[in-house]
Order: C-alpha cells, then sequence, then structure tokens
C-alpha cells in the first residue's frame, strides 16, 4: 500500500505542477510520443518479487524499483463475454470466462473493444478493429515495435495485423507487409525475433522489405548504428530471442527499446510498442529465475525511458500487462520465509541446465556449481534415480534420440525448478493464466489520465485521445 500511495502522489503531484503551469482556458497539450509497454504475464507479484530478488541484502531497507516509482493505478483484463464458436457457422455462444489470452488482451489494449480469446485485432464477429498504432500513423506519426518474442506473436500482431487466429503466424507476417496506410506500412521499425516467418520458402519477406527501403538487421551489435528516420526490420532469432539469463543480463528489450525510440525520432512523433514478451513464458514454465531475468530487463528498459522522458517532457510512457501468469507467490507451504538470491548465482538458466543433463554433460557437482548451492542429499539421491530411469526408459522403448533427449529435457527442468522452488520458497497456482488485475504504470505528459482502476480497453481509449480522436 505504501508503494501506491507513493505512486499515486508522484503522479498527482507531476499533473498538479503541469496544471499550475497552464490558464484555466487552456487545453493540456497532447503528448508528442507515445510509448506503451506491454509486460506479459506481468501480475502484481511479478514487480514485488522482483523488488526483493534486486534487494541489497546488506541495508535494513528494502530498496524500491522503478515500478515503485511509476505506480499509478490497476487494470482488470476480462475477455469478451462472447467467444468465437468452432463450428463452421461462425456464431458466437457465451464463454463465461473471466480468464483472458494475450491475443484478446492485446487487442482490447490496441483498440478499444473486448474480443474473444486468439483475436487479432478483430471482434467477436471477426470486424477489423482500428488500433492506436494505426491512428497514430495516420495522424503522421510514425511507428514501431520492439518485443522480445518474434515480433508475429499475439501482442504486436494484435496493434498491426487482422486476423482470426493468433496462430496463424506466416499469414499476420504477410499483413505486415502486405496492408498500408495511406500508402505507407504501417510499422517503420519492428525488433525482435521471427526470421523463420519472414523467411519462407513460399515467399521472402525479408527481401520484400528491403525493396521497400527497410534496414535489415540480424546481430544486436547493428543496433548501435541506427539513426533517426531509419526504416527497421530487425529479426535476431528463428523464433523468440534468448532469455536474458542465458543472454548474461545483455538486457535484450533495453537495447532494442533505444534503437526503436532513436530511429523512430522525428519533428511529428511516434508511436512505439515494446513488449516484455517472456515474463509470461517464464510464468507458463514456473520458472522463477527466468520470470526475474526478463523483469530485471524491463526493469532497465523503464530506468532508460524515465531518463528519456526527463529529457523529452513531452513523451507518455505507460505500462501494463496483458493478464497475470502462473499464480506465483512469495513464500509458499506454509513458511513465512522468502529467499530469491538463491538463483542470483546460477550461471545458466535452469531450462540451458536441463539440456546439458539431458546429453549427459553435467556431473551431479557440476549441476551444483552452476546452481550455485549444494543439492542434499536427498536431492542427490533423486537426480541419481531420475538419471537411472531415463535411461531405462530410453533403453526400453527404444526411443529415437530426439525424442529422448526431449523426455530427459522436460524431466530435469522439473527437477530443477522444483529445489529452486523449494529453497526460495516460491508457489505456484497455474501453468496457464489466471484473472487477477494487473498493475499500471505511466509517467511523462499525460500520466494523468491512468490513475486509479480502469478495464483494459479503457487504456486504449485514454491513448486514441491522447493521440488526438475526438
Amino acid at each position: 500500500m505504501k508503494y501506491l500511495l507513493s505512486g499515486l502522489a508522484l503522479c498527482v503531484a507531476t499533473a498538479s505542477t503541469q496544471a499550475k503551469q497552464q490558464t484555466k482556458t487552456d487545453t493540456p497539450p497532447l503528448p508528442k510520443n507515445i510509448i506503451m509497454i506491454v509486460a506479459d504475464g506481468m501480475g502484481p507479484v511479478y514487480p514485488s518479487a522482483y523488488r526483493f530478488w534486486q534487494d541489497d541484502a546488506n541495508t535494513a531497507k528494502v530498496e524500491s524499483t522503478i515500478f515503485d516509482k511509476v505506480l499509478v493505478g490497476s487494470s482488470s483484463t476480462t475477455p469478451s463475454s462472447y467467444a468465437k464458436n468452432q463450428a463452421i457457422d461462425g456464431q458466437h455462444t457465451p464463454a463465461n470466462s473471466y480468464v483472458t489470452d494475450s491475443a484478446a488482451s492485446a487487442t482490447a489494449l490496441a483498440t478499444g473493444v473486448k474480443t474473444y480469446n486468439g483475436a487479432i485485432g478483430v471482434d467477436v464477429h471477426l470486424k477489423p478493429q482500428l488500433t492506436v498504432l494505426e491512428y497514430a500513423k495516420q495522424r503522421g506519426k510514425r511507428t514501431g515495435i520492439a518485443v522480445t518474442s518474434q515480433i508475429v506473436h499475439a501482442t504486436p500482431a494484435s496493434y498491426i495485423a487482422k486476423n482470426e487466429s493468433r496462430r496463424n503466424y506466416n499469414a499476420i507476417a504477410d499483413d505486415y507487409l502486405d496492408s498500408t496506410i495511406d500508402g505507407e506500412l504501417k510499422a517503420d521499425v519492428m525488433l525482435g525475433g521471427g526470421v523463420s516467418y519472414f523467411q519462407r520458402e513460399d515467399r521472402n519477406l525479408i527481401a520484400e522489405f528491403s525493396e521497400q527501403g527497410y534496414q535489415y538487421l540480424s546481430d544486436f551489435t547493428q543496433l548501435n548504428k541506427v539513426q533517426s528516420g531509419d526504416k527497421l526490420l530487425g529479426l535476431f532469432a528463428p523464433v523468440a530471442i534468448d532469455n536474458n539469463v542465458d543472454l548474461n543480463y545483455q538486457n535484450p528489450l533495453t537495447q532494442m527499446t533505444k534503437a526503436a525510440v532513436k530511429a523512430l525520432d522525428n519533428s511529428n512523433g511516434y508511436f512505439l510498442l515494446v513488449e516484455a514478451s517472456q515474463v509470461d513464458w517464464g510464468g507458463h514454465a514456473n520458472d522463477m529465475a527466468y520470470a526475474m531475468g526478463e523483469m530485471h530487463d524491463l526493469a532497465m528498459t523503464m530506468e532508460y525511458l524515465h531518463a528519456y522522458v526527463a529529457e523529452h517532457p513531452n513523451t507518455l510512457v505507460v505500462l501494463t500487462a496483458d493478464h497475470n501468469t502462473g499464480g506465483m507467490s512469495i513464500g509458499s507451504s506454509g513458511k513465512y520465509n522468502w529467499q530469491p538470491k538463491v538463483i542470483n548465482k546460477l550461471s545458466k538458466s535452469p531450462l540451458a541446465l536441463a539440456k546439458q543433463l539431458a546429453s549427459d554433460e553435467l556431473s551431479i557437482d557440476a549441476l551444483s556449481s552452476s546452481l550455485g548451492f549444494k543439492l542434499s542429499d536427498s536431492e542427490q539421491s533423486h537426480f541419481v534415480t531420475l538419471r537411472l530411469e531415463n535411461q531405462q526408459e530410453a533403453l526400453e522403448k527404444q526411443l529415437s534420440k530426439t525424442k529422448t533427449n526431449e523426455k530427459l529435457v522436460t524431466r530435469y527442468y522439473g527437477f530443477i525448478k522444483e529445489i529452486i522452488d523449494l529453497k526460495t520458497g516460491t508457489g505456484w497456482t497455474s501453468t496457464g493464466h489466471t484473472g487477477l488485475d494487473v498493475p499500471v504504470y505511466a509517467f511523462g505528459n499525460g500520466a494523468e489520465n491512468f490513475i486509479g482502476h480502469q478495464d483494459n480497453t479503457d487504456i486504449a481509449d485514454k491513448i486514441f485521445t491522447l493521440l488526438g480522436k475526438k
């Protein structure tokens, strides 16, 4: 509660100061630049967990984070009360669900319209809806996206494309090139993963984007050479970008956001969508180390943007989540204890360690060294039993090496996560989404509009207004 009140007070104070600088008849100026950030899957527990994870244990006070400083409200995330029926007739029936998926929530955040789970930029009747990114382009602003998933994933797709299903990745990629506004492609900058969807046997979209004047980037070092006015297609992985832990905390989202802001900068302003895509994936996997690594990248992105807004006060930054994922709890099994520092000594992500174990590349001692803590006798015994069972099953069933490895990876991954959860005191209620409200953060020109509780569609409506839509 203390952090909520301090965040609200900060935003209210900022709004009050701005108001005093205007006469009573003045209309507050609209922000020149709007940066919308979606932290996929980041329910209210994730920022709290990050605060404790990054806390300096040598001080008595728990240090605040950038999230604490700019918190202004919350948002509900329910999808439409009607879901698309899978029957051929395309009729819609009541879903009676309060739990959204990323596509429905992103469409709500992008268009202000509720829709069914799985929809990309269309309503429950499959009617295309105008997005805030598209409207910004209509207003003459430059536009872009920077995400750590493939750029055709549900959230970025909902701001640019129109499709009945989030799974139609190739069609969504085609839409990025084939759909225009006033003769221009909808997004001037697209950064993330997804080479596989743009360089296909049936179509080479990378070549086609190059013909349209886009620079193609395939390595993060190329981001350092970006100039204002550049049109960019940056695809840094076949599908999604590697997780931040395995990248040794190079913070790819922060790097891409900096480059996108530089490229989009112009006299008429820009709209940029940023997505911390893989917070969600850490939640789905019930992998606390994965989730905290992605939260750290998001925090560094927010720190950069906070400094940027201080120098460019005509910019608005809004951050929220599309939903909560995983039902993570700080403390579990009735114990009043949480020890997040356990994961700080991990040399690799739990999944990367599991892959090494599946290939017999790690001994028990090597695993302990990679985890940063010694396994107990019972954990060592469990590990030995697991390895023997896996080897015996592979022999008996004569599975192919690939299938054997997939099974082994899954089992070892679960084993490592279970140990980490026990040692940290982390709990989980789901491997899917939950219906919790999510936090809303805002700073810069127009931040006061996002104070308090709101529906996710309200966020889109407010951004439309701040873009000048009547």
